[in-house]
C-alpha cells in the first residue's frame, strides 16, 4: 500500500456529480497515468463526441489510453499486468457493465466476469482508481434490458466496493468517504489524500547527499586555490506549529538524459533541460473561469495555480506539502561587505542551525525543513577573480547534487534562502553584467540594525561594483566567467540548485537578490530553469524586480515583505497553497453544469461538432455517466438529468 494509505479508490456519483473530476485530482500527482476507456458505441453522435472530445482536454499529455469497449475482459488483464510505480485510472464502469451485457456476447456468465474483476482488484500492484455512476438512486427501469443494466451495475459497485481499499461518493461535486477514511484522515472537501505526520526529525549529521561525490560545500576563496572537500550542508528540521501532511511522491521522475564527463553530469552552456507542461498550465487557467466562485476569483493568484499545474503537469494541481528551503550562507570581502556585520551574519546562521529564529519558525509552519549550506568567503571583486574555474565546478555540482538530494527525499518544492555578507552588492554587479542595467538603479540600500540607512555603506559598495565593472570590460561574460570573476560560491552553488531542480522537474520559489542573479546566469546554462521558477514576492527591491523582468517572471503579490531572502517566500507560501487548494477543491458552478440546449454557459463553451473526434478516449464523469444497453446493443445513454 502507498505512503498515503490507498492502492485502490472507488468513486460513485451520479450523472454531473462531479466525480470523474475528483478521480481525476486524486491522481494529479502521478507522473503518468493509464486512462482506461471503457463505453463502445457513439461515433455517430456528435454531441456524444463533443463529451470525449472536453475530457480529453482536460487530460494532461502525459497519460495513455487504452480501450476495453470490445473486450471487457481486457481490462481485469490491465490490472494483473501493473507494476507497483504504474497508476490506472477506470473511466467508468458503466460503460464496462454495458460492453458486458452485449448482446453479441452472450449466452456468458457475467456474474464470473465481475467476480474475476474484483479478484483482479485485490492483487493489483498499481495504484487504481475507479470511476462508477451510482444508478441505484433513480427510478427502476422501465425495460428488462435497463433492469438488468441496473441490477449488473449495482453487483459490480457492491463487489468493488468490498474490494477497493477507500469508497467515495460525490454528489454536487461534494465527496463523501464510504470507507476507508475518517475525519483525522480526510475532510469532507479533500481532494488529495495524505496521512497527516509531523516533520521528521532530521539530527545535525550531513547524511542526505551522494557520499561518494567529491563535490565541495566550502570552496577555494580568495587565495585562488584547488577546491578541496568540506564538510556537506546540515539538514535542519524546524518543530511545526502544526502537523503537515506527508510528502507526495510526485518529484521523483529522473534527470532526463543529460552528457556526462567522467560520469558527472556536464554543467556547460546550452544544456537541454526539461519543460513544464505547456498545455496543463493555460487549461488550469481557462477551467478557474467555470469555478464556483462568488467573485472574480483568484485575482493575482491565478498565477500560482498556472505554475503549480504547468511543473505537475496537471489541470488541477495539488497544493505543495513538503517544501525543502535551501538557505546559502556565503561571505565577500571588499567594498561589497560594506556595511555587514559578519558577526550578526553568524548569529543568524546559527539561529537557523539550532532551529530558532524568524527563518526556522516560518519553516515549521510550512512543514519544511532546511538544508543550511556554508560556503568559504570569496575576494574582493573589484581586485580581480573571487574563486578559481576548479571552485565554480565543484560549487554548481553541489548546488545540483542539493537539489537532486530534495527531489530524492520526495520533497515537491525548493525554497531558496540566503544569509550572507556582501550578498546584495555581488547580486547587483552580477546582474549589471549580465543585463547592462545601470547598477546603481538596482543596489539596495544598506539596512542597519535600528531601521536607519546607512548611505555611506552605499555608496562603498557602489565604488567596488563599478571598479568590477571596470575591471571585466573587456572580459568574457559567459556565466561560468561571471561566476568566477563576480559571483563567488555562493551564487555558483544557487545557479546549480536551480539547474538541477529543473532536471528534476521540481519547483523552486525564488526570493531575494542571490535568487535572482543565479537565475540570470543559470539562464545562460540552461534557459528552461526561468519555467520551473516562482517569484511569490519581489520585497518592493528594484534589483528583484529587474532581473524577474528579464526572466520572464512576475510577483505574484506585492507585499513588500522585508523578513530575509527566503523567509519571505515562507511567509506568502500559506497563500498560495491555499489558491492552489481551492481551485482543486472548488466546485464547478451551476451555470456550467446546464444541459446542452438549455441557453447556459455549456452552449457558449461547447465544442466544434465539426472537429474530428479523437481516437480513443471515451469519458464518462459528469458529461454522461453510462452507455445503456438496448435491444440492439449498447449505444449512448439517453437517460440521466
Amino acid at each position: 500500500m502507498s505512503d498515503d494509505r490507498w492502492q485502490t479508490v472507488l468513486v460513485l456519483g451520479g450523472i454531473r456529480s462531479g466525480k470523474s473530476a475528483f478521480a481525476e485530482a486524486l491522481i494529479a500527482g502521478a507522473a503518468s497515468v493509464l486512462y482506461v476507456a471503457t463505453a463502445v458505441g457513439g461515433e455517430d453522435d456528435p454531441e456524444w463526441r463533443g463529451r470525449i472530445e472536453a475530457h480529453q482536454r482536460r487530460r494532461p499529455q502525459s497519460w495513455s489510453t487504452e480501450e476495453t469497449g470490445a473486450d471487457p475482459g481486457r481490462l481485469a488483464t490491465l490490472l494483473a499486468d501493473a507494476k507497483p510505480d504504474d497508476t490506472l485510472l477506470v473511466d467508468d464502469l458503466g460503460g464496462w457493465v454495458a460492453a458486458l451485457l452485449d448482446p453479441a456476447r452472450q449466452p456468458n456468465d457475467d456474474e464470473a466476469d465481475v467476480a474475476a474483476l474484483a479478484a483482479a482488484v485485490r492483487s493489483c500492484a498499481g495504484r487504481v482508481v475507479f470511476v462508477s455512476p451510482e444508478v441505484g438512486l433513480t427510478l427502476v427501469a422501465a425495460t428488462p434490458v435497463g433492469r438488468a443494466f441496473t441490477d449488473a451495475l449495482g453487483t459490480t459497485n457492491q463487489a468493488l466496493a468490498e474490494s477497493c481499499d477507500r469508497v467515495a461518493l460525490v454528489v454536487a461535486g461534494r465527496p463523501v468517504w464510504l470507507k476507508g477514511a475518517d475525519v483525522s484522515d480526510l475532510s469532507e472537501n479533500s481532494v488529495a489524500m495524505p496521512t497527516a505526520v509531523a516533520p521528521q526529525p532530521v539530527t545535525p549529521a550531513p547524511a542526505t547527499l551522494d557520499s561518494a561525490t567529491t563535490d565541495s560545500a566550502t570552496l577555494a576563496p580568495t587565495a585562488l586555490a584547488p577546491a578541496v572537500e568540506p564538510a556537506a550542508p546540515q539538514l535542519v528540521a524546524p518543530a511545526a506549529e502544526a502537523e503537515a501532511p506527508a510528502p507526495a511522491a510526485v518529484i521523483n521522475e529522473p534527470t532526463q538524459q543529460l552528457p556526462t564527463i567522467g560520469g558527472l553530469v556536464a554543467i556547460e552552456p546550452g544544456m537541454d533541460l526539461p519543460m513544464p507542461d505547456s498545455d496543463a498550465g493555460p487549461d488550469a487557467r481557462d477551467r478557474l473561469a467555470g469555478v464556483d466562485f462568488a467573485g472574480a476569483g483568484l485575482g493575482a493568484l491565478t498565477e500560482a495555480v498556472e505554475f503549480a499545474a504547468g511543473t505537475q503537469g496537471t489541470t488541477i494541481p495539488r497544493a505543495w506539502t513538503s517544501p525543502r528551503v535551501l538557505l546559502i550562507s556565503g561571505s565577500h570581502a571588499g567594498g561589497a561587505a560594506a556595511g555587514d556585520d559578519p558577526a550578526d551574519v553568524e548569529r543568524r546562521v546559527a539561529e537557523v542551525e539550532h532551529g530558532e529564529g524568524v527563518l526556522s519558525r516560518l519553516a515549521g509552519q510550512a512543514g519544511a525543513d532546511i538544508a543550511v549550506l556554508r560556503v568559504a568567503a570569496g575576494g574582493a571583486m573589484e581586485d580581480g577573480p573571487v574563486i578559481d574555474d576548479a571552485a565554480v565546478e565543484v560549487a554548481l555540482r553541489q548546488g545540483w547534487r542539493l537539489a537532486e538530494a530534495a527531489a530524492d527525499a520526495g520533497r515537491d518544492l525548493i525554497v531558496l534562502a540566503s544569509i550572507g555578507v556582501g550578498t546584495d552588492a555581488v547580486a547587483t554587479a552580477v546582474s549589471a553584467a549580465t543585463t547592462a542595467a545601470e547598477a546603481a538603479a538596482l543596489l539596495p540600500r544598506v539596512l542597519r540594525p535600528g531601521g536607519f540607512y546607512d548611505d555611506e555603506a552605499w555608496m562603498v559598495r557602489c565604488a567596488a561594483i563599478r571598479d568590477t565593472l571596470h575591471r571585466i570590460r573587456q572580459e568574457s561574460r559567459g556565466a561560468k566567467d561571471i561566476l568566477r570573476e563576480l559571483g563567488g560560491a555562493d551564487l555558483a552553488v544557487a545557479t546549480g540548485a536551480l539547474l538541477g531542480a529543473a532536471s528534476r522537474r521540481l519547483p523552486v520559489l525564488l526570493d531575494g537578490p542571490l535568487g535572482i542573479a543565479a537565475a540570470l546566469v543559470a539562464r545562460d546554462i540552461g534557459s528552461q530553469i526561468r519555467h520551473w521558477a516562482l517569484l511569490p514576492d519581489d520585497g518592493g527591491v528594484e534589483l528583484v524586480r529587474q532581473g524577474a523582468d528579464v526572466l520572464g517572471l512576475q510577483s505574484v503579490l506585492d507585499l513588500g515583505l522585508g523578513l530575509g531572502e527566503g523567509a519571505n517566500a515562507l511567509a506568502a507560501l500559506p497563500l498560495l497553497r491555499t489558491a492552489i487548494g481551492l481551485a482543486a477543491a472548488a466546485p464547478v458552478h451551476p451555470a456550467m453544469l446546464a444541459e446542452p440546449g438549455d441557453g447556459g454557459l455549456t452552449d457558449l463553451l461547447a465544442p466544434n461538432d465539426d472537429e474530428p473526434a479523437d481516437d480513443g478516449a471515451e469519458p464518462s464523469d459528469d458529461d454522461g455517466d453510462y452507455t445503456e444497453p438496448t435491444p440492439d446493443g449498447p449505444g449512448p445513454a439517453t437517460t440521466g438529468a
